[in-house]
């Protein structure tokens, strides 16, 4: 795709490094104008500069902790009164292994704003202007720890949130032209996992992915249509089967009386 192709603005939020800022690069190269929105300022701006020389895109900066109910507000004020917006990543997020019993509860708090709260409110802010305009897409980062609970049930809840509200919200815009896509990406080499707490190269070097390799899979399960996208996954009948199963046990949750199992004991 060439870079004088205008595709208008791509929101991307966590963008000062890791997935964010590969995230932003490519769609520069895509032809998008940006709105980089992180907490960093100055490497938000000295990416926004690498990235307007490299590509000639317009790109504008949002300096915002999306912990902050007002910075929160100011980013979502923003970006709804942008008409020239047909995309939002949705990839700013914090991380960490915490259980339940040890966990700070300020920190917790901090999680849930930014991977759950934050997340909703940004869709929100776009998707009237983007189904009013028939034309682009939302991206929601999530983690393969959607389904795993023993990195920790908080952050594994966060994002389960994010994979369940991006499936309903797959379905709720279908028939129109905007797409809606769930990243579920596995253990992926960017400063994360240093500020998680953790070590990556504590994990087998052969389930670690690189950033880039991670976005451009993301990107292409987008161009596809994909509501869900794991990069990792070489056998996408596993993801079907998976969905399939998990749509037929929802279907024997339903019946008139308590099962037979949960009669009181004589």
């Amino acid at each position: 795709m060439s870079g004088q192709d205008n595709k208008g603005t791509a929101v991307v939020t966590g963008a000062s490094a890791g997935i964010g800022a590969v995230y932003a690069d490519r769609l520069a190269g895509q032809g998008y104008d940006l709105v980089l929105v992180a907490r960093r300022a100055d490497r938000l701006e000295e990416l926004a500069e690498k990235l307007r020389y490299a590509y000639k895109r317009k790109v504008s900066v949002i300096s915002a902790d999306l912990a902050d109910d007002n910075d929160v507000r100011r980013v979502e004020q923003a970006i709804a009164a942008d008409d020239s917006v047909t995309l939002l990543v949705n990839n700013a997020g914090i991380g960490g292994q915490a259980v339940v019993a040890t966990a700070d509860a300020d920190e917790a708090e901090r999680m849930i704003k930014v991977n759950v709260i934050a997340l909703t409110r940004l869709t929100r802010a776009v998707l009237p202007g983007l189904l009013a305009r028939n034309r682009g897409a939302i991206v929601n980062i999530a983690s393969v720890l959607a389904y795993d609970t023993s990195f920790g049930g908080i952050y594994s809840g966060t994002k389960a949130y994010v994979v369940n509200f991006t499936e309903a919200l797959h379905r709720e815009v279908a028939g129109t032209n905007v797409k809606v896509q769930a990243v579920l990406p596995g253990a992926t080499r960017t400063d994360f996992w240093e500020l998680a707490g953790g070590d990556i190269d504590n994990l087998p070097k052969e389930i670690i992915m690189s950033a880039d390799d991670m976005v451009d899979a993301a990107l292409v399960g987008l161009s596809r249509g994909e509501a869900v996208t794991v990069p990792a996954l070489a056998d996408t009948a596993k993801l079907d089967t998976f969905l399939g199963a998990r749509q037929v046990f929802y279907g024997s949750l339903h019946a008139d009386k308590p099962a037979a199992r949960y009669a009181a004991c004589e």
